[in-house]
């Protein structure tokens, strides 16, 4: 299976995009990986021998960070995630992984790739982190402001086959992310979304409040972008803050720093659990082609992680069952 990877995307590129894709390459001999982008800065990260199943194709632009995403894709066709994007639309990668410009990758998968037939809007469904290091798969949290009913059952249909596919969970659990887990609560769009799923063939378990993802009472949450968005932030800076306050009462007295020494082990299993790089990246659902969403500061070990989780939904052939189960097919 061929992967085309940005190698210019991420704040960390060309030179970690280029490590965690030579690791993927000796891991799995059956990846045939090729690394798009400034071939006079991949090639000499390459080292002496290059490995046959990696290959660079040359792209002389990049969509920087910053940029407005249709207007980038539209203007820079030689970017390194617009060449990657025709690679996936015109059959020569199966798949194409990025850590670059959040918005210029749903535009690549918009207006390069193309939407599944019958799909209304693509979702981005990255994993949440819970305690018990399953995770909560969630979409959509942030490649659409705004939705409508229909569009929330979508998710819920192809985060469900993600997970039977991707995670070999049986028959995943959806929940609606809501105020309250009463079947009336919540604005028109939730209300409206519940009569939906609730009829619909998934297993909708009902309402799912923002504070019990971390203890995985579902396995599929199913939101609008713009209340998604807004939960993953809230979750990553209050993280952060916990690690930073430990930190720094840690470091107040030797009392303190013996009980950080006693209590370290624990803390690094935590902070594993939290870690965005164990999961790899979040899959762009809903597109024709398999697009993948690494972090923005993704480091090798994100990128091999992320080339994993690609192998694994092109092996279980995740696009073509979503698109058969939109169409009924």
């Amino acid at each position: 299976m061929r992967i085309a990877i940005d190698a210019m995307g991420g704040d960390n590129a060309p030179d970690a995009i280029v490590q965690g894709a030579l690791q993927a390459a000796a891991e799995w001999p059956d990846v045939h990986i090729v690394l798009i982008g400034d071939r006079a800065r991949i090639e000499p990260l390459l080292g002496s021998s290059l490995p046959g199943n990696v290959e660079v194709c040359h792209a002389s632009e990049v969509v920087e960070p910053d940029e407005e995403p249709v207007r980038a894709i539209r203007r820079k066709k030689d970017s390194s995630m617009a060449v990657a994007g025709r690679m996936v639309r015109d059959g020569e990668v199966a798949a194409m992984i990025s850590a670059g410009n959040t918005g210029a990758l749903m535009a690549t998968g918009l207006l390069v790739v193309g939407r599944l037939a019958g799909i209304e809007r693509p979702a981005l469904a990255p994993m949440v982190p819970t305690m018990d290091n399953v995770g909560v798969l969630a979409l959509d949290l942030g490649a659409n402001m705004d939705a409508k009913p229909e569009h929330l059952l979508q998710y819920a249909l192809m985060g469900s086959l993600y997970r039977q596919k991707v995670h070999g969970m049986k028959n995943p659990r959806v929940g609606l992310l809501n105020v309250g887990t009463e079947a009336k609560k919540g604005n028109e769009l939730t209300k409206a979304a519940y009569e939906l799923l609730e009829a619909s063939s998934v297993n909708f378990i009902g309402n799912i409040e923002a504070s019990a993802v971390f203890r995985r009472d579902c396995d599929v949450l199913v939101c609008d972008g713009f209340a998604g968005n807004i939960m993953l932030k809230a979750m990553e800076g209050t993280a952060n803050t916990i690690f930073g306050v430990l930190k720094e009462e840690f470091k107040r007295n030797w009392r303190t720093k013996l009980a950080a020494a006693i209590m370290m082990p624990g803390l690094r299993g935590l902070k594993k659990t939290m870690d965005y790089k164990e999961h790899g990246g979040a899959p762009l659902l809903g597109v024709s082609g398999l697009v993948m969403k690494s972090h923005g500061s993704s480091d090798a070990l994100a990128v091999k992680n992320g080339v994993r989780q690609t192998r694994i939904a092109l092996q279980s052939s995740l696009i073509e069952s979503i698109a058969s189960e939109i169409s009924g097919k």
